[in-house]
C-alpha cells in the first residue's frame, strides 16, 4: 500500500515490561499518538476545531516482539469512513517484521456538545484524498 502516514517511534525503558519486550498496553498508547500525529498533519493548513474524534473499538493483533533499542516505524491509513464513523488501520514494524497491526473505529463528535455528527466532505477529503 503507497497510501499511508508514517510516524518513526522509539522505544522507551518504561515501554518494556518484566518480559523485557515492550508491553502490549504499550501499543495502544502508540496507537492514539499516531492517529494524533496524522490528524495533525492531515489539518496543519486548515484546522477542523469544532469537531473532535474519540475511540469506539480497538482491534489488536500482536504477531513478534520489539525490545529496548529496536527501531520501530508505524504506517496507518484510512479505512471505511462514513455516517459518524471512521476506520484508522496502523501497522507497526521492526525493519520488513511485521510486529502488530490495529484497526481503531473513531466517531466523531461536535467539540462542544461531544454527540456524533455525520462526517462532513471537507473531512472525508482529508481522510481519504485518492477517493
Amino acid at each position: 500500500m503507497n497510501n499511508f502516514f508514517e510516524v518513526k517511534i522509539e522505544i522507551k525503558a518504561e515501554d518494556i515490561d518484566d518480559l523485557n519486550h515492550v508491553n502490549n498496553a504499550i501499543y495502544v498508547k502508540w496507537m492514539d499518538e499516531v492517529a494524533f500525529t496524522h490528524w495533525a498533519h492531515l489539518t496543519k493548513n486548515q484546522p477542523i476545531t469544532d469537531t473532535i474524534w474519540v475511540v469506539s473499538r480497538h482491534e489488536i493483533d500482536y504477531k513478534s516482539e520489539a525490545f529496548l533499542g529496536d527501531e520501530i516505524t508505524a504506517k496507518t491509513y484510512v479505512g471505511n469512513t462514513k455516517g459518524v464513523t471512521s476506520e484508522r488501520f496502523i501497522e507497526f514494524y521492526k525493519g520488513e517484521t511485521l510486529l502488530a497491526k490495529s484497526k481503531t473505529i473513531w466517531v466523531l463528535l461536535d467539540a462542544k456538545s461531544y454527540k456524533p455528527v455525520r462526517i462532513r466532505e471537507n473531512i472525508l477529503n482529508l481522510l481519504q484524498p485518492f477517493k
